[in-house]
């Protein structure tokens, strides 16, 4: 049994025959459309490496079926930067040290920009800390993660009064 789907991944209409309806959206990503940034950590929701927006919301790919998402938005890591213009989260990372080996890092900012985003994150670490909690880091760079969001939030309500 052959499914067709299309989703939009990082602006760019994507058409995709699926072989196999149980196929991830992480699967999808890493496999056949070529955009490892997404990491495959635990393959059960539980680490959050896997984090990428869905129209707009963040989830762990590694639990939506490909084939649910027919239609759908899919914004992941390679996406996020316009050009050689990084996102700010993405530049709050760099400034504020905010990962160590880098594994968990894309799904970290995906979750940040999502959190940012939601308007989820506000200006207290413990709420950032709180909203970040499904993203593990096993180096401990908690305290540069929590400090970019802090650092990219600050600088998105600044671009809101500006505008």
């Amino acid at each position: 049994m052959t499914l067709s789907i299309c989703l939009t991944v990082n602006g760019v209409r994507k058409d995709v025959i699926l072989d196999d309806p149980r196929v991830t959206l992480l699967d999808l990503l890493r496999e056949r459309l070529d955009l490892t940034g997404t990491k495959k950590g635990c393959d059960r929701g539980q680490c959050g490496a896997c984090t990428v927006l869905v129209d707009g919301r963040r989830i762990n790919a590694c639990l939506a079926l490909a084939v649910s998402l027919d239609g759908a938005d899919v914004l992941t890591i390679e996406g996020l930067a316009d050009g050689d213009r990084l996102d700010p989260v993405q530049t709050a990372f760099i400034a504020r040290d905010g990962f160590q080996c880098g594994f968990c890092t894309p799904g970290q900012i995906m979750s940040a920009v999502g959190l940012i985003r939601e308007g989820e994150a506000g200006d207290d670490p413990e709420r950032i800390r709180e909203g970040m909690s499904g993203n593990l880091c096993r180096c401990g760079a908690y305290a540069g993660i929590v400090e970019a969001v802090l650092d990219a939030q600050r600088l998105a309500n600044e671009e809101r009064r500006v505008a």
